[in-house]
């Protein structure tokens, strides 16, 4: 009898010990023992899959990168200690000097960083194209092009790439097609499914959904997945056991969780349009949001994530989050608590005005990741804080 994929994820689970245990206990080890020496040749062979040491595999990160496999619907994949190490993983083992890499422009700002203030120390190029510019696209595409990057819904923007015509571009030229997928979860969007080669999550943000640990997950084809352990496995950016143990539990909540998230940010967007405090609200999910055919086509719901807005500016925009009261002030998303960021003056102020211009962070930009609580307490707060501007 066939299973929906949250059920199998979710029944999903390493063998049972002899106590018998339903829940997966954890396996809080560095190595593995063998009964000899045969056995362990054979193990450092790659002739079979037993564990040899925490840093290669482990059975509850083994558990948690199955569980996001089915979710994904991916072949492979390799967890890590952060969503950074996943990406910069799925950058360095596939890339090579002389190649060149193309991603969109709206990225998370250390991702911004890894592009380009150390992928050029290794002799790799970059050129970013304009996520809602698909007319421009293929133009940006060059010889040397190895891999493609985005992330839809972008970071913090929220604008929505087309997954199904960046994928047609991608294998019409033979590149690789890199997904960052954390914004939406894999059980609102698989990008495997409309062609992605490799999918990345911050584990750290809505498939922990706790705000309690840092992990990293990439899925995707076989082949590509392989070179990614190979290089894990020697530069060391293993995700711990104890972790995986606490992001495996998460993920059989996610599904249940994503749909409250959703509905209460689409609700809190539908009430903060034509706010007279703002100027524009961005939810995928809105009809007035640029890309909301496309986000109806590749995504379950809207997500967690709001955008809008402030007129007056960076001033209101620090004034806004020193009025809040329930709103959590903090470097984080996807938690069970609702939180608010202001990117120009935090996470992307690096960036010079124009980068953010052309990242789509005005200066009054907003975000909020809206939590599990009550969303009118939620609404009430940002309201709350808008009448006091």
């Amino acid at each position: 009898m066939s299973q929906h994929r949250i059920t199998q994820a979710i029944r999903k689970q390493v063998d049972r010990t002899n106590e018998m245990e339903h829940s997966s206990p954890l396996f809080l080890t560095s190595s593995f023992c063998f009964d000899n020496a045969e056995e362990m040749r054979a193990a450092f062979a790659d002739e079979n899959d037993d564990n040899i040491y925490s840093r290669f595999s482990n059975p509850n990160v083994q558990e948690f990168i199955d569980r996001v496999c089915i979710l994904e619907g991916a072949e492979a994949g390799y967890a890590t200690a952060s969503g950074m190490s996943a990406v910069f993983a799925s950058f360095m083992a596939l890339l090579k000097q002389g190649d060149h890499l193309l991603s969109c422009s709206a990225i998370f700002g250390s991702t911004h960083t890894v592009i380009t203030k150390y992928l050029p120390k290794y002799g790799i190029e970059h050129s970013y194209f304009q996520a809602n510019k698909p007319e421009t696209w293929e133009s940006f595409i060059r010889p040397n092009t190895r891999m493609i990057y985005v992330e839809t819904p972008t970071n913090p923007g929220l604008d929505i790439i087309d997954l199904e015509a960046i994928s047609a571009l991608a294998k019409k030229h033979n590149l690789i097609l890199n997904v960052d997928n954390c914004f939406a979860t894999p059980v609102t969007q698989q990008p495997v499914a409309f062609g992605a080669d490799l999918v990345v999550h911050s584990a750290t943000k809505w498939l922990d959904g706790q705000g309690r640990v840092l992990g990293g997950v990439v899925v995707g084809r076989k082949d590509l997945i392989r070179e990614i352990y190979l290089f894990a496995r020697s530069t060391g950016p293993a995700l711990s056991p104890f972790n995986a143990w606490l992001l495996s539990r998460s993920l059989e909540t996610l599904e249940v969780r994503m749909q409250r998230h959703a509905s209460s940010a689409h609700f809190i967007a539908r009430s903060l349009e034509g706010n007279p405090q703002i100027n524009w609200v961005k939810y995928p999910f809105l009809p007035s949001h640029p890309q909301h055919e496309i986000a109806k086509k590749q995504m379950s719901d809207g997500g967690g994530l709001v955008c809008f807005e402030l007129k007056g500016g960076v001033e209101a925009g620090r004034k806004f989050l020193n009025n809040l009261t329930i709103l959590s002030l903090t470097a984080n998303l996807g938690d069970t608590r609702s939180i608010a960021s202001h990117p120009a003056s935090t996470t992307h102020a690096k960036l010079t005005e124009e980068e953010q211009q052309t990242v789509g962070i005005t200066p009054g930009l907003i975000r909020i990741s809206v939590g599990l609580e009550n969303r009118d307490d939620i609404l009430g707060d940002i309201l709350h804080s808008l009448t006091n501007l």
